[in-house]
């Protein structure tokens, strides 16, 4: 009998604030031993040959477009994309097709996560305005989290009754995690644009959805949450104004949190000019004064962490006029990368990024035995190269879209293989595995 079913030798470990040589001992599916040196039988040894090896990426805002929307993605082809670039769990949207409203369809697309999903998966539930019922059974171990859509952005989810919403924060048993943007505010935009009888094009998209938009709707669950004590998560915060109602405590005294998502501290209005519609996202990607105060905000921890906002659609339908082309950007195939240049360029150590993309995202959400590298927990892992360069292109992707804003462009980092839950996926770049080893995500609270 075998002490481990896999060793991973001579691994660079970066994890809980410290970068030290060791090799890792699994079993099974859970990390068995961490030490300078292994030396008992294993059934697979790897050697990884110093490269750096940190906890899986943790990415709790993707889309993934299952059921209906698959035309754009499926959580096949988009899991399968997230885990070639680091990423071991992803929790999913409710805006596909049919919502997920219902105690059944949550079922429902947990089962698909099961059957489909090449990483660890939990889906939100969807608020509306007449699910109240539906939202107080939400198990609090087996569920993410409740998303509110305070203003129209993909689907057709939105609430905007205030007693709604007030039930909503008094009674949700989950964390409740917020998309905020100001609906009222974007109609008296567009329409004083209107106004001009300017010809539209995507340049004016931070113009429609301004940083008043974003501040008015965060103010709002901010102030909702406090009242009713609820436990609220506020999504992609993308405004300097937004920052001052945040506080830069520890993260555990924390009662309401944010995060930054990577294109909103990676692009600003100028990149329009060049990319237009593939970078048109909500809430909108704002002035280079607003990027700069969110890379320092999540520097001095008014931000807690970072996610993808991975929204994938098929590119004939991005190249439209701006008016008709739908917001999002598929981004979870090189969000690491991105967060690895900007450690690159002095903004982040290379421990803070493994918090961002994986620690804080585990602690702020209770999860259960994942994001860290302690012996016990889980064998999720990112094994990647600093030293190496990835070239990108349309034609490298393996989201089922297709495209990429960075079409053309060299990351000054390179992800070389993952493991989940034990199991290697991904080694030297290639799928090293028949089947999937994901698991749904369990949380302590």
């Amino acid at each position: 009998m075998k002490t481990f079913s896999l060793v991973l030798k001579n691994c660079n470990l970066v994890n809980e604030n410290s970068i030290e040589q060791v090799d890792i001992g699994i079993k099974d599916d859970r990390i068995e031993k961490i030490a300078k040196e292994i030396r008992d039988d294993s059934s697979q040894i790897i050697d990884l040959a110093g490269r750096y090896l940190a906890p899986g990426i943790i990415d709790d805002q993707v889309h993934f477009r299952d059921p209906g929307l698959t035309e754009k993605g499926d959580i096949r082809s988009e899991s399968f994309a997230a885990v070639h670039s680091g990423v071991t769990s992803t929790f999913d949207m409710p805006n596909v097709d049919p919502n997920t409203t219902t105690m059944e369809l949550l079922s429902d697309r947990n089962k698909l996560g099961a059957e489909k999903s090449w990483t660890n998966y939990s889906y939100y539930f969807g608020a509306t305005e007449t699910n109240l019922e539906e939202i107080k059974k939400l198990n609090p171990k087996d569920t993410c989290g409740l998303k509110v859509f305070m203003g129209t952005s993909t689907g057709t989810l939105l609430v905007e009754d205030d007693f709604a919403l007030e039930q909503i924060f008094k009674h949700c048993p989950v964390t409740i995690v917020t998309h905020c943007e100001d609906n009222e505010t974007i109609k008296k935009n567009t329409e004083r644009v209107n106004l001009k009888n300017e010809e539209l094009d995507a340049s004016f998209h931070p113009i429609l959805r301004d940083d008043i938009c974003c501040f008015k709707s965060s103010s709002k669950v901010i102030e909702l949450a406090k009242k009713h004590s609820s436990d609220l998560h506020v999504l992609h915060l993308t405004t300097e104004k937004e920052i001052q109602l945040f506080e830069n405590i520890d993260l555990e005294d924390k009662k309401i949190t944010c995060e930054v998502c990577v294109h909103h501290l990676w692009f600003d209005d100028k990149d329009y000019k060049k990319l237009g519609n593939l970078i048109v996202c909500n809430p909108a990607i704002k002035k280079e004064s607003d990027k700069n105060a969110l890379r320092k905000a999540l520097k001095d921890g008014y931000i807690d962490f970072v996610a993808t906002d991975h929204a994938p659609h098929v590119f004939e339908d991005k190249k439209r006029s701006y008016s008709e082309a739908p917001a999002g950007i598929p981004l979870i195939e090189h969000s690491f990368q991105m967060m690895i240049s900007l450690h690159k360029q002095g903004f982040y150590t290379l421990n803070e990024v493994i918090s961002y993309m994986s620690h804080k995202v585990a602690d702020r959400f209770s999860i259960e035995d994942r994001g860290y590298i302690r012996e016990g927990y889980k064998a999720d892992f990112i094994i990647f190269e600093l030293d190496k360069e990835t070239h990108v292109s349309n034609e490298t992707e393996l989201t089922k879209c297709g495209w990429t804003p960075f079409d053309g462009h060299t990351f000054d980092s390179n992800i070389y293989g993952t493991i989940v839950n034990g199991k290697p996926i991904v080694v030297d770049g290639e799928i090293v595995a028949e089947i999937s080893s994901a698991e749904q995500i369990k949380f302590n609270r």
